[in-house]
């Protein structure tokens, strides 16, 4: 019979979670942020240019990533 464990080796898995007590509106920019390692200022930054460029679309994904994050 085989032996397995759960002992891994190497760095913690991330998981992605939303920061609400950082965040501006549902924490998305503040999660995405925590989840790399960044400034949010700098998520929330992208985000915007994203909106402007791409025309609206940017926040039914953000939208999307707050309801499944949830």
């Amino acid at each position: 019979m085989n032996q397995l464990s759960n002992n891994r080796s190497g760095p913690p898995a991330k998981s992605f979670r939303l920061d609400r007590s950082n965040g501006k509106i549902w924490g998305v920019c503040a999660g995405i942020a925590n989840y790399f390692g960044i400034d949010p200022m700098l998520v929330r930054i992208g985000f915007a240019g994203a909106v402007i460029l791409g025309v609206g679309a940017p926040i039914l994904i953000y939208a999307a990533i707050a309801l499944i994050a949830d």
